[in-house]
């Protein structure tokens, strides 16, 4: 008796079992046994067809359709109805909950991982285009890096079963938990079927689901989704800087415009010989007030004054943004070129 491939996971996944009939040919039987998670074919010399054994089937919580917790997720994320109940199933099974890749999230979380890095990082640089490279790496991080991912994960709603088994929900999010004592970033980038986090996991699950909207519905509607979902966030752009030398740092990017050099001056004060001290400075390069900073002595506030006109330099943000795109929704669309900078400066 040969016995076909029983996944008690993932079998009922994306199908509905179907059995064939006694009457059919042999033939056909092991054509459809092939899409047939638990069914036997008796494979006998005899003329005779035998009628197909079943294995036991799977609980009923396995089958999408069956569960309460999808369409639940569905009509909370505001889904499309072309958006298909298997599909959110398929974005709920990590890697590590099966070895089949075909039944898990694998594929979305790819293509998913690309959409996202592509839709953040195209609104950062055309919204801030002269952002130094560092800085942009790390707000893309702060939009749709795992840790922000598993956030907006978890302000979904989605729970976690704690082991993939035969009986779980298929509402919930599957995955195996990472072995106590291995380091999470060697044994994801070793084998990541090996086992996860749940950081790891729900942030590949939001990824999936960003894939099914795209391949579901389209371009437009996974841009949209994008913006209702993570560029709704407020992100201060600005406390992700972090100046080492911001006064020389200052001096040569005025060097490398064409501006006069940066001038500290004094523009207000009060308790310089108390304890507590208020120092308000100004740069300027000519007439022009670049950064103001105040603190507890001359230099500390010459310096945030430096951070301050730097910061007002790397965030400039044009009047007029257009995002390129917009040229893959429509063949007609006109795309205006984004202000390209020459880029940071290097101290």
């Amino acid at each position: 008796m040969k016995r076909i491939r029983n996944l008690t996971a993932v079998n009922s996944l994306l199908r509905p079992a179907v059995v064939p009939a006694i009457n059919a040919s042999p033939s056909l039987l092991r054509s459809s046994a092939s899409t047939l998670a638990a069914t036997v074919i008796p494979e006998s010399s005899s003329p005779e067809l035998q009628p197909p054994q079943l294995l036991p089937t799977l609980p009923p919580s396995r089958n999408p359709l069956a569960s309460a917790k999808l369409p639940a997720l569905h009509a909370r994320l505001n889904l499309h109805p072309n958006y298909p109940i298997q599909t959110l199933a398929r974005a709920l099974v990590d890697p590590s909950a099966d070895k089949d890749v075909r039944f898990t999230n694998q594929n979305l979380t790819t293509l998913g991982n690309t959409l996202t890095g592509y839709y953040a990082a195209e609104y950062l640089m055309v919204t801030y285009p002269r952002l130094p490279t560092e800085v942009l790496y790390a707000a893309v991080g702060a939009y749709v890096g795992n840790k922000a991912l598993a956030s907006l994960g978890r302000e979904w709603g989605i729970e976690n079963a704690f082991e993939p088994t035969a009986d779980v929900d298929a509402g919930l999010l599957q995955f195996t938990r990472l072995p106590p004592g291995m380091d999470p970033k060697v044994a994801l980038f070793r084998d990541p079927r090996a086992g996860s986090t749940l950081e790891h996991a729900m942030a590949n699950l939001v990824r999936s689901v960003f894939a099914g909207v795209y391949l579901h519905e389209g371009l437009s509607a996974s841009k949209q989704f994008f913006r209702q979902h993570v560029l709704s966030r407020k992100l201060d752009v600005d406390k992700l800087f972090d100046f080492t030398q911001p006064t020389r740092e200052l001096s040569r990017l005025c060097a490398r415009e064409g501006f006069e050099p940066p001038v500290a001056r004094l523009l207000a004060e009060t308790g310089r010989h108390s304890r507590h001290p208020v120092f308000v400075v100004g740069v300027y390069s000519g007439p022009e007030l670049m950064g103001e900073g105040h603190g507890g002595s001359l230099d500390e506030a010459r310096i945030r004054a430096a951070v301050n006109a730097l910061k007002g330099w790397y965030l400039y943000s044009p009047p007029e943004k257009d995002l390129p795109s917009k040229t893959e929704e429509s063949r007609d669309a006109r795309f205006k070129p984004a202000y390209i900078d020459p880029g940071e400066v290097i101290v």
